[in-house]
Formats: structure tokens, C-alpha cells, sequence
């Protein structure tokens, strides 16, 4: 009896406590389109594709079931970008900014949330770090808003242009890939655009970096003294940007449906602008349906590690699999330690690394397995792409999502609102374990081979 009144005390952990946060913001979402008023020609949206496209936009995806720029009214536009902004920066943020904002008090329990909101090692300094987090938000969006205005406005007119900026900004920045150019086409028509393109690749990219990286670029005015992980972000995201980019220029250089027919700047502006959206951005300015086999092979990679913790990207993120590379090395050097840049990390950290990377591959196959049975006579090219993308919160498709089924929307839907909050949130929120107690007994070890 004792246990189950301390038990009620402690109340709902962190990890539920997000996974029921993310949940009612997409409820509401979805209610809220699927009004008269959210829809282009007043109809009442299907709840199923008003849920789809909540979850879609909460979880920051940017896969849609119905096109953004023809079937929503501006009402709906609005709520979707609103979505985005809360899906992006996470409803705790929000709410601990609004309490801010009117003078009120955190309290301990809302700081132990925001810590795993924020995946930060400790409480300490994340009210800072919040205030910095929304300060940076705002004015990253408002000068991406700014610049793409230049393009926008004299193409659309000026309350339009002014809209389209601040959507497609925010859009980007959080790292949706929703668009409203209309008719799917995304920012196709911008694919040697370097203005556009510039500035999406750039709000995508630092979007990705994650708030504690950008907070630490800020304050650290050398590069030696920047924290072990910052570093790692910044070697992970450089390294695979790079390697995107010349594996989209080599395949698709002669690819007459892609970069093909495109002067020199285009093709590496285009290839540029490839290997930073599958970081779970979900923008393209390529037609996927034309990709070749090869480059279809590396987006699936990419949207599968994303972006890098405390971002507002997906994916199972960039610190994780640089940690598992460099354990591999470690291994095939015979050294012990998982080492980087003269810093040793930590076992803990990398057995974390591994529960993330095996979980986040069962949860994929899981959703492959569902789609191949809910979606008859698709190629598994399809499936898999859709079920990376939706995994990785990308928004990325091969045409898949508007012929989806009424399953299949459901288990695209899980899959997105799996892969924004991360496979050890949820898994965490299902589990009674106290993280805080360690085990005390330990066996005697034993031998397995393995290799």
C-alpha cells in the first residue's frame, strides 16, 4: 500500500509525460483541420488525413496525404506552420517559454522534463538554455524569412510573398519539408536558384546541429574549446554532406530526368541541396520518382541517421552512429576505449548508442512488414523509402503517401510519431524501469563466440 501511494506521488516520468505532450498537440491538430474552415473549398476533412497530416507536421515530417498548397485554406496553413514550430522546438519549450514569458516559477519536476526534452546530461542551466533556444529560433526564422523574401515577393506579391517566406523559413529551419508552392512540386522549380537554395540548405543544416551546438558555436570563441560533442556533430555532419554530395554528383551527373540536363553551377547547387535534405528536411528541389537505384540506396541511409540530438531532426542522429563507427574502429584496433579528439567516451554512452541503432531497426522493419501487407502490389523500393522517411521524420517520398491506405496511414502516422520523439523516449514510457537504480548482482562472465 505504501509503494502505490509513492508510486501515485511520482506521478507520470518525463518520457511519458512528452509522449502524451506530443500526442494531445496532434489531437488538437487534427481536430483543428479537419474544420470547414482549414480546407480550400469548406469541406470537413476525413479525420484519418487531418490526423496524418497533424502527425506530419507535430512531428515534424512533411509527408502529406493531400497537397499543402491546394487543398488547405490559409486557416489551415496557418495551423500546419504553427504545428511545425511547436513539433520543432517541443511542446515543453513552448510551454516553459510561455511560463517564462508570465514570471512564473519552474518547478523541479518541469525541468527534470525539460532535461529529456532537451537530451541534456543534467537540470542545470536548461531554463537558460530554453531562453536561448527560443531567442535563436525566432531570429534564425525571421533572417531565413527575410532572405527568401527577396525571391518571394517580386514572384508572388507582397502579402503572399511575405507568407510563403515565413512558412517555407520555419518549414525548413525545423526541418518539416512541408511546402505550399503547390501541386507537389516542392521547390523543384528553384533547382538552380542559388538564393532559395541557399538559404533552405542553410536553415536545414542548422536546424539539424541541435540547440546545444549552436548555444556552444555562440559562446566558444575557439575551436579547442569546444565541448566533445559539438565536435562530433560538426565532423559527422561535415563528413556526410560531403560524402552525400559527391555520391548524388557521380550517379545522377548524366541522369537526363535529374541532373542531367542542368549547367555545372545547377548540378553541384542540386547535389548540394540532395545530400542535406534527406537529413530529415524532406524539401527537393529533384524529381524522386526519376532518382537512379544507387542514389535512392544513399537517401534510405541518410534519412536513417538524420540529424544530431536536441534538433529538430530524426533519425537515430548523427552522434550515434559517429559513436558506433568509432567503436567499430576501436575494435578492429584492438584498443578498448571508443576515443575522439583526445577524449574518451564514455561505455555507458555507447551501449546507448547501440539500444538506439537496434531498436530504431526493428521499428523500421516493423513498418516495412506492416506496409507490404496494408499496401497491395507496391515495389519494396516504395515500401522501404516510405518507411525510412516516415522513421527518420524526412518527409521525403517516392509517391507512395497520397495512395496510401487507410492502414497504411496509421502505420505511417506511428511510425513518424515513433521517430520524432526516438526510440528510447518511447521505449522508456513503456517501461517501469527507475534508470536511477543500478543492478547490484552480477554473474560470472562467460564466453561467446561471435564474427
Amino acid at each position: 500500500m505504501e509503494k502505490r501511494r509513492h508510486g501515485l506521488k511520482k506521478g507520470l516520468k518525463p518520457a511519458q509525460v512528452l509522449v502524451l505532450g506530443f500526442a494531445g498537440t496532434i489531437l488538437l491538430g487534427a481536430l483543428l483541420l479537419m474544420l470547414p474552415i482549414s480546407s480550400i473549398d469548406g469541406r470537413i476533412t476525413p479525420f484519418v488525413d487531418a490526423f496524418f497530416t497533424s502527425t506530419s507536421a507535430v512531428c515534424v515530417t512533411g509527408l502529406v496525404v493531400v497537397d499543402t498548397g491546394t487543398y488547405w485554406s490559409t486557416f489551415g496553413k496557418v495551423v500546419i506552420m504553427l504545428l511545425i514550430q511547436i513539433g520543432g522546438l517541443g511542446f515543453m519549450t513552448m510551454a516553459t517559454s510561455i511560463a517564462i514569458i508570465l514570471g512564473k516559477k519552474i518547478s523541479l519536476r518541469n525541468r527534470l522534463i525539460m532535461q529529456e526534452a532537451l537530451n541534456q546530461f543534467s537540470i542545470s542551466g536548461v531554463i537558460r538554455l530554453t531562453r536561448y533556444i527560443i531567442m535563436m529560433t525566432l531570429g534564425i526564422e525571421l533572417a531565413g524569412a527575410i532572405l527568401l523574401s527577396f525571391r518571394f515577393i517580386p514572384e508572388f506579391g507582397l502579402g503572399k510573398g511575405i507568407f510563403y517566406s515565413i512558412f517555407h523559413s520555419i518549414s525548413a529551419f525545423c526541418n518539416a519539408g512541408f511546402d505550399i508552392m503547390g501541386n507537389g512540386v516542392s521547390l523543384t522549380k528553384y533547382v538552380s536558384d542559388p538564393l532559395v537554395s541557399l538559404v533552405i540548405m542553410a536553415l536545414i543544416i542548422v536546424g539539424g546541429l541541435g540547440f546545444s551546438v549552436i548555444v556552444d558555436l555562440f559562446r566558444v570563441k575557439s575551436m579547442k574549446r569546444l565541448t566533445l560533442h559539438t565536435k562530433l556533430v560538426l565532423s559527422m555532419t561535415g563528413t556526410m554532406i560531403l560524402i552525400g554530395f559527391a555520391s548524388v554528383l557521380i550517379f545522377e551527373m548524366n541522369n537526363p530526368d535529374t541532373l542531367g540536363n542542368l549547367k555545372l553551377g545547377g548540378k553541384i547547387l542540386a547535389a548540394l541541396f540532395h545530400s542535406i535534405t534527406p537529413r530529415t528536411a524532406g524539401f527537393n528541389t529533384l524529381d524522386m520518382a526519376h532518382l537512379t537505384l544507387p542514389t535512392v540506396l544513399i537517401t534510405i541511409l541518410f534519412m536513417f541517421v538524420g540529424g544530431s540530438p536536441g534538433s529538430t531532426a530524426g533519425g537515430i542522429k548523427t552522434t550515434t552512429f559517429g559513436t558506433l563507427v568509432l567503436k567499430v574502429i576501436s575494435v578492429i584496433k584492438g584498443v578498448d576505449d571508443v576515443e575522439f579528439a583526445h577524449r574518451r567516451i564514455s561505455k555507458d554512452t555507447v551501449n546507448r548508442a547501440l539500444a538506439v541503432f537496434f531498436i530504431a531497426v526493428f521499428v523500421v522493419i516493423s513498418v516495412t512488414v506492416a506496409l507490404a501487407i496494408t499496401e497491395k502490389d507496391v515495389s519494396f523500393e516504395y515500401v522501404i523509402f516510405e518507411s525510412m522517411s516516415a522513421f527518420g521524420t524526412v518527409g521525403l517520398s517516392l509517391g507512395l503517401t497520397p495512395y496510401l491506405s487507410i492502414a497504411g496511414k496509421v502505420v505511417i502516422s506511428a511510425a513518424m510519431f515513433f521517430g520524432r520523439l526516438g526510440p528510447l523516449t518511447i521505449v522508456l514510457a513503456l517501461s517501469n524501469r527507475d534508470l536511477s537504480k543500478k543492478k547490484l548482482i552480477r554473474y560470472p562472465e562467460g564466453k561467446v563466440i561471435v564474427g
